[in-house]
């Protein structure tokens, strides 16, 4: 029997962590396009002629990566494309927050409720992107294929 590793272990369960909140994030968002399209608007970051394509697209794509990390199916893309996402809304919150924006980052919820907090969500962000960055190595480390010097 193949034993599995402390790395292993970590990996996955920082893939399952990560796909949870990724598929958590995006139900609220698909089931209320209007209101996440209303979250996008307001970093003032994107022509408004791209905030309900990106309100429609952006959830769906959050919700199929989640599911390759629980999976494991894909979980290499998947891990990508977290990674950039998650690099991506850094940045948007972290700009947001320098020019002191008070809005709501969207991210779980798009009703606004409760007091704005874009440098805590930046750090929660941020915390989340070095998890998807291990999972994203260490899923390239157990995809290489293994070659012989013959």
């Amino acid at each position: 029997m193949k034993s599995v590793r402390p790395a292993q272990w970590f990996e996955r369960g920082a893939r399952w962590l990560l796909g949870a909140v990724f598929i958590y994030a995006a139900s609220g968002k698909i089931a209320d396009p209007a209101g996440f399209a209303l979250s996008i608007a307001n970093y003032q970051l994107l022509p408004a002629a791209w905030v309900n394509p990106l309100a429609l697209f952006l959830p769906w794509l959050e919700l199929i990566c989640g599911l390759g990390l629980v999976t494991g199916v894909g979980r290499h893309g998947s891990s990508l494309m977290v990674v950039l996402m998650l690099a991506v809304f850094a940045v948007a919150l972290g700009y947001s927050a320098y020019r002191g924006l008070d809005i709501h980052c969207g991210c779980f919820s798009t009703d606004g409720g409760g007091t704005p907090r874009l440098w805590l969500d930046l750090a929660r962000d941020l915390v989340l992107l070095a998890l998807a960055l291990a999972v994203l190595y260490r899923s390239r480390r157990s995809g290489q294929v293994v070659r012989s010097q013959c």
